[in-house]
């Protein structure tokens, strides 16, 4: 197992300062102590509408010479719409995805299966858009078993644009439409029925759901499939006497349970990339911080995930 860093955490979107670039982003990545950068696929840092096939070409080498291998591709798809022209806007973007991942000589490419969106030009700090995420024991109605559909049949039409570059997606189990936990993202993975469709399974999407039976139950179900994962660096912090913690979660109320994640990842032997992420607006004392926020919290995260894996080989 290796680590990465997920671009949208740098991205100026939910600090206050500005985004930095790819070739800037390598560089922190290199110096924070990672192997890897998995790029999403957002303005202002990487949307493929602005990077052409010698940008791609460019940063591949800028990150091959640091050390850095691109490890993903991560697109902000959203098959789920209602209109059929928001359909077709997404199955082009993903193309476009496919096509820069095909230029980065990237293989994998995280999708979800719907997205709410994030609004950027309202508000100092960025925010998502509303979305609800549905229990597991939900009884679905008509209505979500259309949105259901339709994710599947969009899915099934870029992962065989996808086997054509010799691409895989990756589908996290992220809401909306797949509920908490790992049960629906597996459903929905196995109804697609396409060979280059695996699943991106991330902890902290568990919510509550964060004993050590369900963890071990996740990754056990999910490990001939299991091809990417990330955590989350919002929710650590050193102590005085340098000891590094975990709190509770802003999408539980509890922390998450990556002891046991790591090591059920390590005893699967599992080999795909730990991708840390910050995606939340970061506030200290009531007030929007800076990038040296992000640069903290990033730091010590790492070094507790690396830790935990520690542990786990020590087991």
């Amino acid at each position: 197992m290796k680590f990465a860093l997920l671009t949208v955490t740098y991205g100026g979107l939910f600090y206050k300062g500005p985004a930095l670039s790819l070739e800037e982003q390598i560089l922190r990545a290199r110096t924070l102590g990672f192997d890897g950068l998995a790029i999403e696929t957002k303005r202002p840092v990487a949307s493929p509408l602005d990077l052409q096939k010698s940008d791609c070409e460019r940063i591949r080498k800028r990150a091959a010479d640091e050390g850095i291998n691109v490890c993903a591709i991560e697109s902000m798809s959203n098959f789920a719409g209602r209109h059929m022209e928001d359909r077709e806007n997404n199955l082009a973007m993903m193309r476009m995805v496919l096509e820069m991942a095909r230029h980065m000589g990237v293989n994998l490419v995280k999708i979800f299966a719907a997205w709410p969106g994030i609004i950027n030009d309202e508000q100092e700090i960025a925010q998502y858009g509303t979305y609800e995420k549905h229990e597991h024991h939900k009884t679905l109605w008509p209505i979500d078993l259309r949105k259901w559909d339709r994710c599947v049949t969009g899915i099934r039409e870029v992962a065989d644009m996808a086997a054509d570059m010799g691409i895989t997606l990756a589908l996290q189990n992220h809401a909306p439409v797949l509920a908490k936990g790992y049960e629906d993202a597996l459903a929905m993975m196995l109804e697609i029925d396409r060979k280059n469709v695996k699943l991106c399974i991330d902890a902290p999407l568990f919510y509550e759901r964060q004993s050590d039976e369900y963890i071990h139950e996740a990754i056990e179900t999910c490990k001939p499939y299991l091809v990417h994962t990330h955590y989350g660096a919002w929710n650590f912090k050193q102590l005085d006497h340098g000891e590094i913690v975990q709190e509770s979660s802003p999408s539980s109320g509890i922390p998450i349970n990556y002891g046991a994640f790591l090591e059920g990842l390590y005893h699967v032997g599992y080999q795909g990339y730990l991708t840390a992420e910050y995606c939340l607006p970061v506030v200290r004392n009531h007030q929007y911080a800076g990038i040296e926020e992000i640069d903290q919290a990033i730091r010590i995260s790492l070094q507790y995930m690396k830790h935990l894996l520690q542990q786990a080989i020590l087991a």
